[in-house]
């Protein structure tokens, strides 16, 4: 999403506050493109780069102006770098919340943490989806 830019934390994102638009999805995809050429839009809704380290899927939706911007991301501790040069290059902030703050961090030892207890998390849903304890 456009976050306001002084927020600290989404508990500081004003109860009226709406979004204004990211860009043209036809805009991102070029700077996508520019920073990962690897990353494939043969659907322009639905980006997936794919790297040794790890595969995001970039969800844009329809065409026209970007709401927000969804990253599924699957891979090793190296993900949310890519995640960070992401955001980074394309002047963006995201919600994380497995963040203390409930916002990506680009400080690399606190998005090392969220990753961290994003993992722990996903492993005790998968223990309790197939009955383990």
């Amino acid at each position: 999403m456009n976050l306001p830019p002084k927020i600290k934390s989404i508990a500081d994102i004003p109860k009226d506050f709406k979004a204004p638009p990211l860009g043209l999805r036809s805009e991102i995809i070029t700077k996508i493109s520019a920073i990962y050429p690897e990353c494939s839009f043969k659907d322009p809704s639905w980006g997936v780069l794919t790297l040794p380290e790890c595969i995001i899927e970039l969800n844009l939706g329809e065409d026209g102006p970007v709401d927000c911007l969804a990253l599924h991301v699957r891979g090793d501790e190296r993900a949310p770098d890519v995640v960070a040069h992401i955001l980074s290059e394309l002047g963006m902030r995201a919600v994380d919340p497995s963040s203390d703050s409930g916002i990506f961090e680009q400080d690399r030892r606190l998005r090392s943490k969220s990753f961290a207890r994003w993992r722990s998390y996903r492993v005790d849903v998968l223990r309790a989806r197939d009955g383990q304890s």
